[in-house]
């Protein structure tokens, strides 16, 4: 028993033929109500049937112009005209949410130079628009993304992620361009590094999985060209200190390159190949799009990218 529902009671009762009977009684004919619900006469004579049936009652009798309820048809439309209209209100109701008191904590993954770029600007409207709402931010990519989405391990994510699964929606967000930096002195007063000063020079790389070669390689390798890696860090995190420690030169997108010339005194340069830029966007689950806090949430990281707007 569910509360004061005894299960076996109401196991073997059709929701729809209370609505079927509903609609009998208002429309008392058969006829009308079977075009009222768009179904044929047939099924609605069978409906009224069983409904007879299951209340031990006629219900409706046959009378000059149409149909008359009996006394307990009319009854039953006095008390359940109003629980049905209570149940559809239930059941169709779209979910509210209100972001001024809502203690709600979201699960959001980001790629690591995502989280420096757009991290920021996005905690600061939650704080204002949001300010009992928390955010807790784990670290995704391209290859591990939609199995977290899946598993619903994250409410959505934030990245250059490529094209997903069916289920997955995505949404563009920014396009973001590729820099190189360096120490000043590494570069001189150059304000753009040639094809040969760039292959020249020793390159830290960022890798994920682990792998000495990129999208730099690859567009080198088209060339007849090769660059010399002398080390790879997983993240974007650790490219300053090992940049400032030794003359070398990183590729990196170009929002995290501009904050760096500020907080690090690293030089930016306009990259000598011209790279694919980073097409950056939000993704989620199908099962998140009648979630209001989720699409919520969608409308500030949409402010949040583009500020100036």
């Amino acid at each position: 028993m569910i509360g004061n529902i005894r299960e076996r009671d109401l196991r073997g009762v059709d929701l729809n033929l209370l609505v079927t009977l509903l609609v009998l009684l208002r429309e008392r004919s058969v006829s009308k109500a079977a075009e009222c619900l768009h179904l044929g006469q047939p099924a609605v004579s069978g409906a009224l049937a069983r409904l007879r049936e299951l209340f031990r009652d006629d219900l409706l009798v046959r009378a000059p112009g149409g149909m008359r309820p009996t006394p307990r048809g009319l009854e039953l439309q006095s008390q359940l005209l109003p629980l049905v209209t209570e149940m559809q209100s239930v059941v169709l109701q779209r979910p509210l949410f209100d972001a001024a008191t809502s203690e709600r904590r979201f699960t959001l993954g980001v790629m690591d130079w995502v989280n420096a770029w757009l991290l920021p600007g996005l905690l600061a409207r939650l704080a204002a628009q949001a300010p009992h709402v928390s955010v807790a931010v784990v670290a995704t990519d391209r290859f591990r993304v939609a199995d977290m989405l899946q598993r619903e391990d994250i409410d959505l994510a934030i990245g250059p992620f490529s094209a997903g699964p069916a289920w997955q929606r995505t949404e563009a967000l920014a396009t973001v361009p590729y820099s190189c930096v360096a120490r000043p002195d590494v570069i001189g007063k150059a304000s753009k590094l040639t094809l040969k000063q760039f292959v020249a020079l020793p390159h830290v790389m960022v890798t994920y999985r682990g792998a000495a070669r990129g999208i730099v390689d690859e567009a080198l390798a088209q060339r007849g060209l090769q660059r010399r890696i002398v080390c790879t860090v997983p993240g974007f995190a650790s490219v300053p200190p090992v940049l400032k420690a030794m003359p070398a030169v990183a590729t990196v997108p170009k929002v995290l390159a501009d904050s760096w010339r500020n907080e690090h005194g690293l030089a930016v340069l306009e990259h000598p190949i011209a790279l694919a830029a980073n097409q950056v966007a939000m993704v989620t689950h199908q099962s998140r799009d009648n979630d209001p806090a989720v699409q919520w949430l969608g409308q500030v990281i949409r402010a949040a990218s583009q500020p100036g707007r």
